[in-house]
């Protein structure tokens, strides 16, 4: 592993531009037909903003000391749970197809707080699990005070409401906790036992019935096609007429008002439509990339934080890449998350490149030397997943 992780650096970076440039490509090839003519390219323009005010936030996070991260993960966490409680106050509260996932505030202008909050989430996850590491196979500090800890932050989110973020956010966590040597079974009997009460939620109708609506739609696309199976029905379409080798570029039908959010959340069938599928393959391969990337990282670190925090931040950029593949491909049930680096989005883009960042400033405070206590563990957990 020592002698590999000397690339994760460049396999880290190298994939995440080319996602970005793709991103780039893609939504000059979209966006147009979301937006009026005399507003032509806005939304490219708008990625650009965003794509630079995220490669300063990158360059930053990527200087930040990482002790100040693990010395003050209480605060991180309570500055996400703070700003996600801004999603509840009528005025600053953003509500867009019945989801309140967006605030506006003055200069900052609009966001969606889950996103720095998954960033949160895993700093309060690793600086507490670093911090009783010689009970990480406790029931109380290893299990139940942690998740505990991580359920504030997550139903924040999961009543906004945005249950594929909540499923991000949750999954990193268990990720991280099983890499920092939770006990496997508590970890898979908390996963049932939070499937169970999703079902429930679901099905009781909950969330008002949008979750319910979505599921049923996913069972039977085709006869839900003009309906809640639209968006799912209409990428499959893309994917199917796009074959190997694709339109070509800008020829795609889909994106001319038949697939909705074209541009954001579906961008990926646009993909398939235009440039086949050796080019969704390559986006595949791309987050495939940089999960090995992340896993070298975290393997060559000097400390159980700077470890565990690798571990999370790859977990935040991988977890929703194949949730969106799975949506768009129709092999899970809508769920409204972006593609990472790709997709439209301010949020999505800065917070993406800031997780990059942060890995980065691991990357660089690790000697080659690396902590054979640490690397075991991680090793061992990772290759076990």
């Amino acid at each position: 592993m020592p002698t590999f992780s000397r690339y994760s650096l460049f396999l880290l970076l190298f994939s995440s531009i080319a996602l970005i440039g793709l991103g780039l490509v893609m939504l000059a090839s979209t966006s147009p037909w979301a937006e009026p003519e005399h507003m032509a390219y806005s939304h490219v323009k708008k990625q650009m903003f965003f794509l630079g005010i995220g490669l300063i936030g990158a360059l930053i996070s990527a200087k930040v000391p990482l002790h100040l991260f693990e010395r003050f993960y209480w605060f991180w966490l309570l500055c996400a749970c703070a700003v996600l409680s801004l999603c509840y106050v009528p005025g600053i509260q953003v509500t867009v197809n019945g989801a309140s996932r967006w605030i506006k505030m003055p200069l900052l202008g609009q966001f969606q707080p889950s996103e720095p909050a998954k960033i949160a989430c895993i700093v309060m996850m690793a600086g507490w699990m670093t911090k009783h590491q010689l009970k990480a196979g406790s029931f109380w500090k290893g299990f139940v005070f942690p998740l505990t800890i991580l359920a504030v932050p997550s139903l924040l989110v999961f009543c906004e409401t945005d249950m594929g973020t909540t499923a991000v956010i949750v999954g990193s966590g268990f990720l991280l906790l099983y890499t920092a040597g939770s006990r496997p079974f508590l970890l898979v009997g908390a996963i049932v036992l939070a499937l169970v009460g999703l079902y429930f939620v679901v099905t009781l109708g909950l969330d008002g019935g949008n979750r319910a609506s979505r599921l049923l739609a996913f069972q039977d696309l085709e006869a839900t096609k003009l309906g809640y199976g639209l968006q799912q029905w209409r990428s499959l379409l893309a994917f199917a007429s796009g074959g190997v080798q694709g339109v070509g570029l800008g020829n795609g039908a889909e994106k001319h008002g038949y697939l909705p959010f074209a541009h954001t959340d579906f961008i990926y069938p646009i993909i398939g439509e235009e440039l086949g599928l050796v080019a969704t393959l390559g986006v595949i391969l791309a987050f495939v990339l940089i999960a090995i990337a992340g896993i070298l990282i975290a393997s060559r670190s000097k400390s159980h934080f700077a470890a565990l925090m690798a571990v999370g931040l790859t977990a935040n950029l991988v977890i929703p890449a194949a949730m969106n593949i799975a949506v768009t491909t129709a092999m899970l049930p809508n769920t409204g998350l972006p593609l990472p680096f790709v997709s439209y989005g301010g949020s999505n883009l800065i917070f993406a490149m800031v997780s990059v960042g942060l890995l980065v400033n691991i990357y660089f405070g690790s000697p080659n030397d690396t902590n054979k206590t640490v690397t075991t563990r991680i090793e061992k957990r990772i290759m076990r997943v």
